[in-house]
């Protein structure tokens, strides 16, 4: 007989879950807060859903800098190419565009949350409006307490119990609610709570793929410019090595940094206080030095009766240039002709390694996803089943796993969550 199963979460990874053990055979009820499934899918990709990265293995596990190696068994048992073809199979048509990102050919997230949606429903599953606030536990027989840190159960789980004081009995249960980031979505930590019922630890939390916040008050009249094609090099003090090196798009705003080569870089940054970070963007990647140089010569005599602000219309966008000046410590009224060397040079480096002092994160509230979460290590990477508690299951961001920005986390979501469907019904 198949046991019955209770998803707690209707985010990407839990009603994947739930899909795939229900296709297997099993009762499934699916216990979502709010009041429609997959609400943060529709603001994925900028309400387009970049669902996944059409990318090999070996790259997804690079893509994912905190336990990325966790994941091999669940990459492999639902790949991107596993994932696209679910998705078209369920009517909605894909494309890939620059850097292996995979969208839906309508740019509509609503047709991703609406293929799960009726997979789910076509499979049998119950979908149930409710907040699971405790789980139903009870000691395995013959088990000690000394079990679990011996890395045994030695209690299971028997069911669910709503805030309305509703009781669900299941066989199996999974926390895939989630992490903190956009918690007008239902994604309020509601599954760390649940997890530590059951024995388990939590690894600190906070936002990874943030914006990042800067010390220098010049970024505030840049708000708005996006750059492309620039170069991007992260600094921690005390190491020689970079941090993190980047290129590609970036955008200026009126608390310091976004766009996607930040986010990237946030991964890799903790504690980023007391300017123990420091940024320097490449607004010239493709020119050495020296080439800048003999390019800056060349503008500046085209424009040598020109002010020095009105000189750099052709080597910076319009909005830079007065704060590109001020940096240099030159009058933005001085005539091109009457420049210093040293002034070029100034300049030169700045256009190579333009500097900003990084003083913290964005909240988490807005971040992508949530950094932390339940720890891999208390979790069996074969089914995602709790090595703490028997018929406990997790999937998604609830764990501690997150990745780059490119599909990536989605992947995490739809390849954890349907290997803890599969294990679910099979064990």
């Amino acid at each position: 007989m198949k046991p019955s199963i209770i998803v707690i979460g209707g985010g990407p990874a839990g009603m994947m879950a739930a899909c795939q053990a229900a296709r297997r055979g099993c009762g499934v009820t699916l216990v979502e807060r709010r009041e429609r499934p997959a609400r943060k899918l529709l603001i994925t990709g900028k309400g387009r859903c970049n669902l996944t990265n059409d990318c090999a293995e070996p790259q997804l596990i690079a893509s994912t800098p905190r336990n990325g190696r966790f994941l091999y068994t669940a990459f492999s048992a639902f790949p991107p190419r596993a994932v696209m073809d679910f998705f078209e199979e369920a009517g909605v048509p894909l494309k890939v565009e620059r850097g292996n990102r995979v969208f839906p050919q309508s740019d509509r997230a609503v047709d991703i949350v609406d293929a799960l949606t009726a997979a789910g429903k076509k499979a049998g599953v119950r979908l149930l409006q409710g907040r699971a606030a405790e789980l139903r536990l009870e000691p395995l027989p013959g088990a000690a307490a000394a079990d679990e840190k011996k890395k045994r159960p030695s209690r299971r789980v028997t069911g669910v119990i709503l805030e309305d004081g509703r009781t669900l009995p299941a066989d199996r249960v999974l926390i895939a609610t989630g992490g903190l980031s956009y918690p007008v979505t239902g994604s309020t930590g509601d599954g760390y709570a649940l997890a530590a019922q059951a024995g388990h630890g939590l690894m600190p939390t906070g936002p990874s793929l943030a914006p990042l916040t800067v010390h220098e008050g010049w970024c505030a009249e840049l708000q708005g410019l996006s750059l492309r094609n620039v170069g991007l090099k992260v600094l921690e003090k005390g190491k020689k090595k970079p941090v993190y090196t980047d290129f590609g798009e970036m955008l200026f705003t009126h608390f310091g940094l976004s766009g996607p080569m930040i986010l990237s870089a946030s991964a890799h940054l903790s504690n980023p206080e007391d300017g123990r970070y420091a940024v320097r963007i490449d607004l010239k990647p493709a020119l050495p030095p020296e080439q800048l140089d003999a390019r800056l010569q060349r503008d500046f005599e085209k424009y040598s009766n020109r002010d020095f602000t009105n000189a750099l219309q052709d080597l910076l966008p319009r909005k830079l240039i007065p704060v590109m000046v001020r940096l240099t410590g030159e009058r933005g009224s001085c005539k091109v002709n009457q420049l210093t060397r040293e002034v070029r040079g100034r300049l030169c480096g700045l256009l190579k390694a333009l500097p900003l002092t990084v003083t913290g994160f964005r909240p988490v509230e807005e971040a992508i996803v949530t950094r932390g979460g339940i720890p891999v290590g208390e979790v069996d990477p074969h089914t995602m089943a709790s090595r703490r508690c028997e018929g406990l299951y997790f999937a998604g961001e609830v764990l501690d796993l997150d990745a780059y920005t490119g599909g990536f986390n989605l992947q995490i979501a739809w390849s954890t969550g349907f290997l803890a469907g599969r294990s679910m019904a099979e064990s």
